[in-house]
Parts: C-alpha cells; structure tokens; sequence
C-alpha cells in the first residue's frame, strides 16, 4: 500500500458527503475531473435502507474493488445522516481494505468561500459557521497556507475542528455555511485525490462523526 501521491493519484477514489437535507456519493476513476460520476439525493424518511440501496445502485461491485480511497464529510450536518454515512464508509474501507479519511462538512465549502470573498490574496484567517436553532453557533477556522511539497501553492488549513460557541465575537472574517450539493462532492473528490492518505488499511478505525451538538439540535 505504499505509494507515492503521483501514482495514488490515479486510484479510483469513492467519497461518501451529506449536508442538512441531502446525501451524495462521488467516484473518480482517475485524477481527471471528466471520470467523475455523481449522485445527490433528497432524505427520505427510510435514510437507512435507501442509502444502502442507491449505493448499490451507484456503483458497481467490479468498480468498488478498484476503489483504492475513500473519503467521507463527518459533520456538522443532520445528525442521522452524519452517523449513516460514516458507518456505511468504515465499512466499506473495511471490507475492501482500503484506506479512509475524512473531512469536515465546513472544511469542504472553505474553498469556495475563500474564492469568491478573494480571500487568497490577502490570506486572512475565517471563520465559517452555521446557527443552531435553539441558542448559540458551531464554528470553525480556516487559515490561507503555502504548502512548500507544491512549489508555495496557497492551501487552506482547518485550524480549529468545527464547534459549539454561545457567541461569535472575533474580529476576524466570519462567513455564515452554505452548501453546495454539486460543488461540494467535487470537491470532496479533489482534497482525498489531493490529500496523502494513511498507508494504513485499518485507518478507518479513526474515523467518527463530528457530532458538536446533541441530536435535539
């Protein structure tokens, strides 16, 4: 399982996400954005057994075991949704012996927060965050980065893993979350191609759910 990033790169890579209302699946055959096959879906009220179901619909039982990585987003969205997919992803890299990561759900729009308030150019650190129903935010942080492995190329970094805060007084930049079903899958592809995955084939034993606030949230 030891492979440079160039070679890992050429893996088919399957990605689990879920927002608030909606669960998607994405498989790339390769690191070429056109290979890239995706499916969103509205929740029902039977999550459980559709997600199994249009899985198995998505993607082929030949395609799955070339899967050689496997990336999922842990929250914060619906709590239910966030609990299925893990599981489902865990068990997937399990079963195939694969290597899994994950991603936060805030971590994933970062990017594309960053663009469009052109927060590249003046690499500031922001604050993504989405208000709870009842009282108080969850929050995360995000800061521009030169990553030296890729010739001073600007990354973003999660500094602060999302959160419950009772208020948000920074005076930094702060952007409210919102999804994307389409770009955000996409772009969940593009940071598990572009992040180095454990070699570790039990890597999916780390992997939980980002759960900031209780289910009556």
């Amino acid at each position: 399982m030891k492979h440079n990033l160039e070679e890992r790169q050429k893996y088919p890579t399957l990605v689990i996400h879920s927002t608030d209302d909606c669960f998607g699946f994405g498989y790339r055959k390769n690191n070429n954005l056109e290979s890239d096959k995706l499916f969103i879906k509205k929740f029902e009220n039977d999550l459980c057994n559709n997600l199994i179901i249009d899985f198995k619909k998505f993607i082929s039982k030949e395609n799955l075991q070339k899967v050689k990585k496997i990336s999922v987003s842990i929250g914060p969205a619906n709590f239910n949704a966030s609990r299925l997919i893990v599981v489902l992803a865990r068990t997937i890299s399990q079963q195939i012996n694969c290597p899994l990561d994950s991603f936060s759900s805030f971590e994933i729009i970062a990017k594309r927060i960053a663009s469009k308030n052109k927060i590249f150019t003046n690499k500031q650190s922001f604050w993504i965050y989405k208000k709870l129903k009842r009282k108080g935010f969850i929050a995360g942080k995000y800061e521009i980065c030169c990553d030296k492995q890729k010739n001073g190329v600007s990354v973003i970094r999660e500094t602060v893993l999302p959160k419950v805060f009772t208020a948000l007084e920074s005076e930094e930049l702060v952007f409210e979350a919102n999804y994307e079903d389409k770009e955000d899958l996409t772009e969940l592809l593009n940071l598990s191609n572009k992040n180095l995955l454990n070699a570790n084939v039990k890597s999916w034993q780390k992997v939980l759910p980002l759960y900031p606030i209780s289910p009556i949230n």
